[in-house]
């Protein structure tokens, strides 16, 4: 697991070095903004599209080998580029082309490498890997946005691609030394399957492992289905801290890039301190994803109401906490909830949506910055997304017998227990 958390670093970093050369060099071959905004878009795209189809993949096919090959052709996409950047040949068609590509594989590894990771450690310190992963995710992203700026001004843009991809083919060669508690789901047979889905689906949903039997899965699993509801109006109408807050800074606060800057490493840093909260969850349940999600709400209407720039970078720390730890619940929950044969296919189900809220979010924030100011964008939109919660509560299904009865709860398994000894005796007897 460490060697993995290691891997995860350097991908990421690498990976964030090229996000963050990438427009700059859009904007370098064509000189649009539209442009950039497109190229994003394409290699968002797939993951919109064929998610679900990525996450099929994985539960299909062993995890190292899809990861490990996932990896590689990253790797192959990212050195590509940097061959065409250093001559010159790299053209916006040809870029987009690429960005799909990446966005294709992206769909495969994503649910790879993140279940490939809980498969290294006991399934009571899943969370914990989760919030290692993480945690790894925020430090990259710090590392790699600052090695950018020195690699594009001392070796040039191509430099970073190069990185990136050297980045990729570190992961595939760590993937093969890597020691798998539990067995790789890939190449598990149909009836632990079906033994595996007695807890949390039917029959049906294990003898079924086609696409569709996937996302059946995800819509008849009211956990599941909130999660996303949740996730849904967070994006829309919050959490877009990039966009709000830079907007709140540049008008209002009237302050300046460093001054976002400031606002921007609170964020980073209170990402990597609720990450390492989140790492301490043991079982996380959908009413503490609603309750934290509904806590970043109201600290995002305080953010709305700032009185000083000073005031707005101390609160930026808890509120990126709050999302970072929601962030790992919720994944603990995706990655732990379903049973072992679907995982694949319920995360990839989760990017599509995950990926559909992402393209809509900027430009309903946008206008709803346009309509009311970032003061009134900020202060609404925590208030819709805390209603959303408060409502969604209210409108719950009525709680089963073992959570509403804990006498009930606790009995039925020694009942259980002392029938299984008994009945053999009994019908002996018999």
């Amino acid at each position: 697991m460490r060697w993995w958390a290691v891997a995860h670093l350097v991908s990421n970093t690498g990976t964030w070095m090229q996000l963050t050369v990438q427009n700059l060099l859009v904007l370098q071959i064509t000189g649009s903004p539209a442009a950039a905004g497109l190229s994003i878009s394409a290699q968002a795209a797939p993951g919109l599209l064929m998610g679900l189809l990525g996450g099929a993949a994985v539960d299909r096919w062993p995890r190292k080998v899809t990861a490990a090959a996932a990896q590689v052709t990253l790797g192959l996409v990212a050195l590509t580029t940097a061959v065409l950047v250093a001559a010159g040949l790299l053209n916006l068609p040809v870029l987009i082309a690429l960005a799909v590509v990446t966005g294709l594989v992206a769909t495969v590894d994503g649910p790879a490498c993140a279940l490939l990771g809980n498969d290294l450690v006991p399934a009571r310190d899943v969370p914990s890997a989760i919030g290692v992963g993480s945690l790894a995710h925020s430090a990259g992203r710090l590392a790699g946005a600052a090695l950018a700026g020195i690699t594009v001004a001392t070796l040039g843009t191509a430099a970073a691609y190069v990185a990136n991809g050297i980045s990729f083919f570190f992961v595939a060669a760590v993937i093969p030394f890597l020691t798998l508690i539990r067995p790789q789901h890939g190449e598990a047979t149909a009836a632990p399957a079906r033994k595996a889905s007695g807890a949390t689906g039917t029959s049906d949903d294990a003898a079924d492992t086609s696409v569709r039997g996937g996302l059946v899965f995800f819509a008849r699993r009211p956990r599941l289905v909130a999660l996303a509801a949740l996730n849904a109006v967070s994006a829309l109408f919050g959490r877009n801290y990039s966009l709000t807050l830079a907007v709140l800074v540049a008008g209002p606060l009237a302050g300046s890039a460093g001054s976002f800057s400031a606002v921007s490493t609170a964020l980073a840093v209170g990402g990597i301190v609720g990450a390492v909260l989140g790492a301490r969850l043991r079982a996380p349940r959908v009413r503490m994803v609603a309750l934290l999600t509904a806590g970043g709400a109201l600290l995002q209407v305080v953010a709305g109401i700032s009185p000083s720039l000073a005031f707005l970078v101390v609160l930026a720390l808890p509120m990126a906490v709050a999302e970072s730890v929601t962030d790992t619940a919720q994944n603990t929950l995706l990655q732990t909830d379903p049973p072992p044969h679907m995982r694949g296919r319920v995360l990839g189900a989760w990017n599509s949506i995950r990926t559909l809220w992402g393209l809509a979010a900027p430009p309903t924030l946008g206008l709803l910055m346009e309509l009311m100011g970032a003061r009134g964008a900020l202060v609404t939109g925590g208030l819709v997304v805390a209603a959303a919660v408060a409502g969604g509560w209210l409108l719950r299904g009525p709680r089963t017998v073992a959570t509403a009865d804990p006498v009930a709860a606790t009995l039925r398994p020694r009942f259980t227990r002392l029938t299984r000894v008994t009945r053999p005796a009994l019908d002996s007897a018999a």
